[in-house]
Order: structure tokens, then sequence, then C-alpha cells
């Protein structure tokens, strides 16, 4: 069954087509959860009738209702005729002490000290944060004389759903595959799963893990438009963002009011995100703000006024990096965007988990989901309801950590192994494959963390911590590395190998033998996402020699797969050291009988093409499912994935001109001798 008719089954009233809010929204400055909740009462349907009637009747509501700032005087000219109207505006409480009662402010609509029933406050205590609620308010207009106050709040409903049932979705859960239910969160956040790989679907469930899990300390630093804010911003009303630059220690702990203690945001909501958390040019941080946030991120409390508080708000920063990954980690570090006043290793070392934005495309129009998945309120609901799941103590049971790591990297590890335990498999129905997918990403996120703070404070250089766990269910113990740190390892064994290149050709000039390393039999394993990979710097040593070269892949006949084998035939030019003619032999497959006609063509007009150049190009169809390269020399390198080992790229980016600046799939590379034996370069 296809994805979309599976969700639409499942959760049938409850899923939105995910490009319809855009439809709607328009220029109106309304987060997206606002206009899936009018969206989910119209439009949950497939049927293409019952939606373009329901975008109607939410455009006639946003039409009628929604408060536009330009228009709030004609508002209230029209709550004064008709004596009463209902808007949709974003609402702030506040205590009048003089008066005993609480006062509601209306952001767009301009009104103010309009009194408030205590029973709304009391359903709804989000509205006293200081920061406001979205709602829908029928708003009466008292004539007469002598009259106080001309408004009065009749009636008041925050826009958010009020109650789920927890376990009809866990249950929903058995109805998908792994995969399945991963796209159909990437949908449900509003992004296109399609043009993903499930590297980048893991950082976007990393945004969530802040509305997942409680009191957990996120991450994200990367380049402008890859949506580090969206789910922040947009996904909901348990959230909320700030910006970076205008967060004080009243407003986000306690603000002292004569002798009252009115709490922050800390308070009130599941998340506090703060936005643009980068360094710019005539902003002070408070000083009493760090002091206190280094408390509360490591003991979930903090002093301010007379006693100790507790909340159970997550806390996220996110920002823009001002440099490339290459030259941070050469030049300063992950961390050197943000605020000089937080490069602190105190406030640094409580940072659970640092998602790499870096890694995230750069969102363009087919990058936004135009499928169904859960109106952002339902799902917001689910998170909510899933930070009392702790799922902390279920690691334990499977992997066992060096003992050099210190209990913040043990918990860092655990609540984000117990966040995406929840958002991937809420029914805790897993692999051991996937479990050890998820302890992977969670002690990499945290390593980039403690990473950084060996090149900000020396002092952690005093006891490393060796990122490394034994699989209890194997036995088998497994060393995890940043993708990054990985990526830096690569280039410099290429630049190191062109360099003894270099050198060697030098020597040889002056009749002296170069001393250059033996090629050796070893295993490559290439991460998803990873970058500076190449044929040359994966298998290229292995080739210089070989005067025949037989490469048995049999998915080489879209355009694609053959640009890819045009570059390896290139790269062996590049690196051979063979003077006579090289031969190499194709052995592939053609199962579409429609184009082999075609396939045939291209091969004979590159073995034309080729031919002058010294190299003799022949083809057969007749490969099996092997994907290997075979040399005269004695060596047989094993190909994962064959020569299709990168992600796709836009025909007009530096990636078509270059390998080094292309993504990777997964794969392996094995490279051992035939005959047993090793040999020098």
């Amino acid at each position: 069954m296809e994805l979309q008719q599976k969700i639409l089954d499942a959760f049938i009233g409850k899923v939105v087509r995910k490009d319809l809010a855009f439809l709607v929204k328009g220029g109106l400055p309304v987060p997206t959860y606002v206009l899936e909740y009018l969206l989910g009462q119209y439009c949950a349907s497939d049927d293409e009738e019952v939606i373009n009637d329901g975008l109607e009747k939410v455009k006639q509501v946003i039409r009628n209702n929604y408060v536009h700032r330009a228009e709030a005087e004609s508002i209230k000219g029209i709550i004064r005729e008709h004596g009463r109207h209902r808007v949709i505006d974003k609402v702030t409480v506040t205590l009048n002490e003089r008066s005993d009662e609480y006062n509601a402010t209306f952001a767009n609509l301009g009104l103010s000290g309009v009194p408030i029933g205590t029973e709304y406050v009391r359903k709804n205590p989000k509205l006293l944060s200081g920061n406001g609620v979205w709602c829908i308010v029928t708003i009466g207009y008292v004539s007469g004389e002598e009259v106080k106050v001309r408004w009065e709040i009749q009636n008041l409903k925050p826009i958010q759903i009020s109650h789920i049932d927890l376990e009809e979705y866990i249950e929903q859960r058995r109805n998908f595959t792994t995969e399945e239910w991963l796209d159909f969160l990437m949908h449900t956040v509003g992004l296109n799963p399609e043009v993903m790989n499930r590297r980048e679907k893991f950082i976007t469930l990393a945004r969530l893990l802040p509305h997942v899990e409680n009191n957990y300390n996120f991450v994200e630093l990367g380049p402008k438009g890859t949506g580090k804010s969206h789910v922040f911003q947009e996904l909901s009303p348990n959230g909320v963002l700030v910006s970076g630059g205008d967060v004080t220690s009243a407003r986000l702990f306690v603000k002292m009011q004569g002798n009252k203690e009115i709490l922050g945001l800390v308070g009130y909501w599941d998340v506090v995100a703060w936005d643009e958390f980068e360094q710019q040019k005539g902003r002070n941080v408070d000083v009493m703000l760090i002091d206190i946030m280094q408390n509360y991120l490591a003991n979930k409390s903090f002093n301010r006024g007379k006693g100790t508080h507790e909340a159970s708000a997550s806390m996220a920063f996110v920002g823009n990096t001002k440099h490339t990954v290459p030259y941070m980690l050469k030049n300063s570090h992950l961390f050197e965007s943000i605020p000089t006043s937080f490069l602190k290793g105190a406030f640094l070392d409580r940072i659970h988990l640092y998602n790499p934005g870096w890694e995230f495309k750069i969102l363009k129009k087919n990058s936004f989901s135009t499928g169904y998945g859960l109106i952002t309120d339902y799902m917001a609901a689910v998170l909510h309801e899933l930070r009392n799941d702790d799922r902390t103590s279920a690691l334990k049971e499977y992997a066992k950590f060096d003992s050099s790591l210190s209990e913040r990297d043990h918990l860092a590890i655990r609540k984000t192994f117990s966040g995406l335990c929840k958002l991937l498999y809420p029914d805790g129905r897993m692999t051991d494959e996937e479990r050890r997918e998820i302890v992977d990403f969670a002690t990499e996120g945290r390593k980039r963390v403690k990473d950084q703070l060996y090149a900000i404070d020396e002092t952690f250089k005093a006891e490393p911590a060796k990122f490394s766990y034994t699989w209890l269910p194997t036995g088998e113990n497994v060393e995890v590395e940043t993708l990054e740190s990985e990526e830096v390892r690569l280039s410099s064994c290429a630049t190191a190998e062109e360099t003894i290149t270099e050198n060697a050709s030098t020597i040889i000039t002056k009749g002296k033998r170069p001393r250059i390393s033996a090629l050796a039999s070893k295993v490559i394993t290439i991460r998803e996402n990873q970058g500076g990979v190449t044929y040359k710097g994966l298998f290229g040593d292995y080739l210089r020699t070989a005067k025949e070269i037989k490469l048995t892949d049999p998915f080489i006949r879209q355009p694609y797969q053959i640009d890819n084998l045009v570059d390896f035939i290139q790269m062996v030019r590049d690196v051979t050291s063979v003077q006579d003619t090289i031969r190499i032999h194709l052995s592939t497959q053609n199962e579409d009988d429609e184009k082999v006609a075609e396939v045939i063509d291209s091969f004979n007009d590159l073995a034309d093409e080729l031919l002058p150049l010294g190299i003799e190009f022949t083809y057969d169809f007749k490969a099996d499912h092997d994907r290997t390269i075979q040399t005269d020399t004695g060596w047989i390198i094993t190909l994962g994935r064959g020569l299709d080992i990168y992600e796709k790229f836009n025909r007009f980016s530096l990636s078509r001109a270059s390998q080094q600046n292309r993504r990777c799939k997964a794969f392996n590379v094995s490279i051992n001798r035939t005959d047993g034996c090793e040999e020098n370069r």
C-alpha cells in the first residue's frame, strides 16, 4: 500500500496536506500550527472537492476573523456595531494588582487592559508567560454611560488540541515500516522526504528532541536557510522562539515585581528556543543570565529571588555559522559563532547534542512536502505527552560505554537515545540494528560537543573521553567518530598521498628510489552524508600499475550512471603510470530492452573517444550482482554500491565539477590481493 494511503487510513481526521497552509498563509505572520488547526477542521480529507471547499471556508475564516494590524480600527468598529465579533489574535495576560483582576492584551487588535475571567487563565496558564498565545476570541462591546471598560471577553479558546489518545497513536505505529514512519514524520514537519537521505532525516528528527524530552539541551549551528528554527517557530504551541539577543534572566527565569516572583518562560513552555544565537555587535549578554543558565541546564532548577525554582523546559540554541566546517576545525572550533560570553567550558559541557546543521541542504521549493502529515497541533500534543515517558534506562541493556566518559557524557547519550526511541519507535519495537543506529547518532552528537571543549577549555584535555562502547548483544567493540572529523582525516590522507606522489616524481628525476608506503589489503567504511570522497582517494593507488582493469557493475545504464563510468575512466587515466595501452572492460546488465540500443550507442561512442587516448574500452551485459574492480596486478576491489556512491546533486553545482564536493551514500569498499601477497607502490 502506498505511504500516503496508509497515512490517511491510520490517522483519518488528524492529517492535512502539508502544502495547503502555504496556499492559505500568504504573507500572514501566523504560525503554521494556527492555520493547520483550521485546515484540520475543514480539509482533513483526500477528496479534492472536499479540500477545495474546505480551503474556501478556511480563507473565509481568515478573511473575516484574523486581525490585520492595519485593519484593527475597522475590526473595532465591527465589534461596536454588531455588539460582538470573533477574532483570531495573539493574547497576553497580566495581573492587575490594583484592581485585583487579570487583563488581556491583543497583539494585532491593539487592545490592552481588557478584563479576562479567572477561569480562562487557570485553564491556560501560558497566557501569563509574557509571550502570548494564539486564540480564537469572541469580544463584546459594552455601550452606555459611565462604563470603565467597553470591551469584554465573552469566550476564549487557545488554538491547540486539548486531548489526544496517545495509545491510539502508538498502536498505529505498528502499521508502518521504520522507513515509512520516518518519511511520515518528515511530511509532518513539512519537509519532502524524497529529496533527503537518511542522515538528513535524522538531523531533522534531532530538532524534535527538545519537544519530546524534558530538560534537553540542544545546539544547532549551520548556514542560513536550512530550516534550523522552523520546528521551534511553526510546529508547536508548546514551544516559544525568542531572539537570542533579547533574552534576560528576568524574562527567562523569574521577574521580581515588588515582593512577588513572576515565573519566566521556562515555567510555561516545553521548549525555549534561542534564535540567531550568534555573536552580534552592540549586544551585551546579561552576566547573571549565564550563571543562572548554567545551573538550570545541569540541575533543572535555578535560584532567583527568595527561593529555588524547578522547571522542565528544554533549551535549544540555533544560529548561523560564519565559516565553513574545514576552516573552523583548522583555525578555531565549531562553536566560534556563538556569543563570547557563552564560550565557557562549564556552559558548553551541559549541551546534550550538537546537531550538524551544515550537513542539511538549503531549503528550496522542492524541499517542502506536498503530501499528508499529522496536523502539527496534534503532533505537538503527542510530543508533549511523550515527555512523561522516560526511556533513558533502556540503553544500559544494549551498550556499555568506555569508563573514560563523564556522567554528563552518559546522561547526554541516554537522553538522546530516549528521545529518538520515542520519536521513531513509540511502541518500543525495534531491531538491534535500529538500536545501534540510534546509539551511534546519540554518541556522535555528544562527541561533537566534547571535541570542541578540548579546543576551547584546556582543563578538559586532562581527562580525555574515549567515545566507544561494547555492543552487549554481540560483544563487539564500536568506536564512534564525528562525520566532519572523518572527512578531515580522509582529506589529510589524500593530501599526504598527493605530496608523496609529487615528492616521488622529484626524487625519480634525481635518480633515487622514493620511499613510499606499501599497498595493503583493507576495508574502507564511508558514512552517509560524508564528503570529500573520490574514486581516486578510495582505490586510485591500486590501479596505478594496472594494464588491464575489469569493472563489474550491473547498474550502468542510466545517464548519471554512465557519468560515473566516465569519471572512473578519467580517474584511471589520471593515476596510471602505464605508458602502453590500458584495457578497461565493463560487465554490466541491461534489463530494459527499449533502452539497450541507446546504452550500446553510448558505450560505442565512449570507446571511439577513448581509443586515441590509449584506452581500449570493451563491454558486455553478463554481470551478476557482484560489484567489483579486478586488475591484472592481482588486486580485487569489492564495491558495496558499485560506482553509484554519491547522493543526487543539482546540474548547476560544484558537485558536478568535482567529486570532492559531493555527499555520499553509506557503503563499504573491501580491497584484497587475489594471490594473498602485498605490493609496493
